[in-house]
């Protein structure tokens, strides 16, 4: 699990794959409504979903020419899960190291 949500991480480094995860919260779309919102090519729409639906953060359904893409719920919900964690963990230390570095005072 620990590949999976490094790949999903690495896919959602990229600012279009982001606004595509953003768009996709509304629910499933055609890949040419999402071609529509972007000045980019067909082909390099390709190459963003490619990396969102190999990492798992979304899935593809063929329909004719054109490929209709939804958000994987479950594991967008683990990607939230695995940051409220490390927040926790963070804000933890970063909150001792603050009180120690007070007392020392």
């Amino acid at each position: 699990m620990d590949k999976q949500l490094a790949n999903c991480f690495k896919a959602l480094g990229d600012e279009t794959r982001l606004k595509v995860v953003e768009m996709l919260k509304g629910g499933t779309m055609c890949g040419c409504k999402i071609l529509e919102k972007f000045q980019i090519t067909q082909p390099t729409l390709s190459y963003h979903m490619k990396a969102l639906v190999d990492c798992g953060l979304v899935t593809a359904k063929k329909e004719g020419v054109w490929n209709h893409y939804s958000l994987n719920v479950e594991l967008m919900s683990e990607l939230s899960n695995c940051l409220m964690v490390y927040e926790k963990t963070c804000c933890n230390r970063l909150r001792k190291a603050y009180i120690e570095k007070n007392n020392r005072k």
